[in-house]
């Protein structure tokens, strides 16, 4: 419920209030100290992504062992770069959960998204797991024993488990304590605090001497049991990949843990602790040192007395505060996506493109395709913050393709007007269509909900009208001829009745003679006659300022001469085909600079762009208009609608 979400807010903000004298000091330090201390960076900082090339040696040395020695004594390489790999898959997976917002947008501990910027900071986040497979190597050689452990030992799980509750919860809480001290947080701990909003990736998002210290917290439980002779594999396996598990757990920012068992079983608030727990560290720095056991806390009086109150809460809220705005997207084809924050969360920050690491994953992506066909509903993609109204983008599970099957379009319009009347219960002031949700052939643009449901709170907008005004400014005020494809669809009809306005020449692209004839009589007599219609591509061989509103073939672009400029609003863009000429973007605009949480692009868009028919729900939001936009263009409109783009901040491109 709203109540909830605001009580948590309260709580934080006081929280943060208590500590701002003190975080101010802090980033003044850190603006003077950032990065200077020694062992700060990491040793492989300007590799890159070559920095797996570290790994390379383990692979060698193992390929070598079996295959020119044919022997299995170097099978430790092995487990390591399983191991590894399995380390960074537990990390992955937390966090596709924990940006599964369909599932847990309710239980989240932290409000705010996560931006762009927090995204870039932890993008090499698994420098830890590099740093620590290479001191493992190490290790081996050192130790040769250790090559020879046992698949199994039973007592080995009883010491591991001993040392890690007797040695390395609490020199990790006495570590811990210590990087917060005045001295050390602004050379080091500074980073890892730098990430506001907690994630799994950000475990991984420290100074090198952090993670240094982490592995001999790591390093005890597992060489201390292999070294007091009860090691083994499965052993060493299991308690790294469930280190990692809580770690992430407690980094996921979603309250999984359910307070009932904690009222079942008090002592667990002190055996285990949660995500809210760690979560309240990142608000109150001054309290929950703690790895994974409240009870040293507890112990060493750092303890938050709000956790359990605040876990409880979370843990039993089951609605969220509703969006003032809501974008309703849709798929466009397998690959992209893929292109999704709870996918690949690093991928997802930046415009889609086809890369090479997503075709193995197409084969499982049809799959869930099929799976969403036969049975799902509408679901939270993602969202931002802009002057205190929460922007969601929610998504029709359909892609692109099914919206062009006749069998398909009643199942379709039956879950955009299931998502129009699930945002009218909720409270929603807007409510926008993506291009194809907005089909006029579909549900003509619009129109069949807003009559079918007189009543609607909420306002549907197609946002075409800012669409037609960013293609409108984006073309040179001397230009005096245009030719048009997708000449008789809403935005083509809107883009030639404007252009004639301005007394330039308008070649429409269309076989219907009718439809030409019914869109020239709306412009005003003496500008009908730029309005001139063509049926062939041949016609514009001479034009050099093309709008592509239907799909055009390189065949059909050939036609183009040298030097034309494509603009286009078609979906998907058209094949840039012709070396000679250039092609313009999707219609879109930069939302504006005070956007926050905003961490995903929009398909091929750029960061912090959106669609100019997201950006047309968003202006309407804004102005607070009560009117639907659906069906037609009111061309009149137009300007009207731009000025206030921009008077909003909102920036073409």
């Amino acid at each position: 419920m709203p109540v909830n979400f605001n009580r948590t807010h309260r709580f934080s903000s006081e929280m943060g209030k208590a500590n701002g004298a003190v975080q101010k000091e802090e980033e003044r330090n850190t603006l003077m100290r950032k990065k200077d201390a020694p062992l700060f960076a990491w040793p492989w900082e300007n590799l890159g992504n070559f920095k797996y090339l570290l790994c390379g040696p383990l692979i060698a040395k193992f390929i070598y062992s079996l295959v020119w020695k044919e022997s299995w004594e170097d099978i430790w390489c092995l487990h390591i770069l399983v191991l590894t790999g399995l380390r960074g898959l537990v990390h992955q997976l937390w966090s596709s959960y924990s940006n599964m917002l369909f599932l847990n947008r309710a239980k989240r501990v932290s409000q705010p998204g996560i931006d762009f910027e927090q995204i870039d900071k932890e993008w090499h986040w698994d420098n830890f797991l590099i740093l620590q497979a290479i001191l493992a190597s190490f290790a081996y050689l050192s130790f040769p024993s250790l090559a020879n452990l046992p698949t199994w030992e039973f007592k080995g799980v009883v010491y591991c488990l001993a040392l890690h509750i007797g040695f390395s919860e609490p020199l990790y809480y006495l570590m811990h304590r210590l990087l917060h001290s005045s001295d050390l947080y602004p050379l080091y701990h500074w980073l890892h605090h730098d990430s506001k909003v907690p994630h799994p990736f950000t475990a991984g998002s420290a100074a090198f001497l952090e993670h240094l210290l982490l592995c001999v917290i790591v390093g005890i439980p597992t060489l201390g049991t292999a070294f007091l002779g009860h090691g083994s594999i499965i052993v060493i396996y299991t308690y790294i990949l469930a280190f990692d598990f809580l770690r992430c757990l407690g980094y996921s920012n979603v309250e999984i843990m359910p307070n009932h068992l904690f009222k079942s079983i008090p002592v667990l608030k002190y055996l285990i602790y949660s995500p809210t727990y760690y979560g309240l560290h990142h608000m109150d720095k001054r309290t929950n040192f703690c790895l994974f056991m409240p009870l040293y806390d507890m112990l060493g009086k750092t303890i938050n007395t709000g956790s359990w109150d605040l876990q409880a809460e979370i843990s039993s809220r089951t609605n969220e505060k509703a969006p003032d705005f809501v974008f309703l997207a849709h798929v466009v084809d397998v690959m992209s996506a893929m292109h999704s924050p709870f996918v690949f969360r690093s991928f997802s920050s930046v415009p889609f493109s086809t890369k090479l690491f997503l075709i193995p994953l197409w084969p499982y992506t049809f799959l869930v395709m099929l799976a969403m066909w036969l049975k799902s509903k509408t679901f939270l993609f993602s969202f931002y913050i802009l002057r205190g109204r929460v922007h969601q983008t929610w998504v029709v599970p359909r892609f692109g393709f099914q919206y062009f099957l006749p069998f398909a379009a009643e199942g379709i319009n039956k879950r955009i007007e299931e998502a129009i009347l699930m945002a009218d219960r909720l409270g929603v002031k807007v409510i926008s269509l993506a291009a194809l949700n907005k089909n006029e052939g579909l549900n003509g643009g619009g129109t069949l909900f807003v009559n079918k449901h007189p009543d609607l709170k909420v306002r549907v907008v197609h946002g075409n009208t800012l669409t037609a005004a960013v293609i409108l400014n984006d073309i040179p005020r001397d230009v005096d001829e245009v030719f048009l494809t997708g000449a008789t669809s809403k935005l083509g009809r809107a883009i030639a009745l404007y252009l004639a306005r301005r007394r330039v020449r308008v070649l429409m692209l269309t076989q219907s003679t009718e439809r030409f004839i019914k869109i020239q009589s709306e412009a005003p007599v003496d500008c009908q006659k730029f309005l001139v219609q063509v049926t062939k591509y041949q016609a514009a061989k001479h034009c050099k300022t093309w709008i592509i509103g239907k799909w055009a073939t390189p065949r059909e672009q050939s036609w183009a001469p040298s030097g034309t400029h494509f603009h286009q609003f078609v979906v998907p863009p058209v094949i840039e085909f012709r070396r000679d000429c250039t092609y313009g973007k999707l219609a879109a605009m930069k939302l504006p600079k005070d956007v926050e949480g905003l961490g995903s692009c929009e398909y091929t868009m750029g960061r912090g762009v959106v669609h100019a028919c997201h950006a047309g729900g968003v202006v309407h939001a804004l102005e607070g208009w009560t009117h639907h936009e659906v069906g037609a263009i009111n061309v009149d409109q137009i300007d009207i609608v731009w000025e206030a783009a921009l008077k909003h901040g909102l920036k073409p491109l």
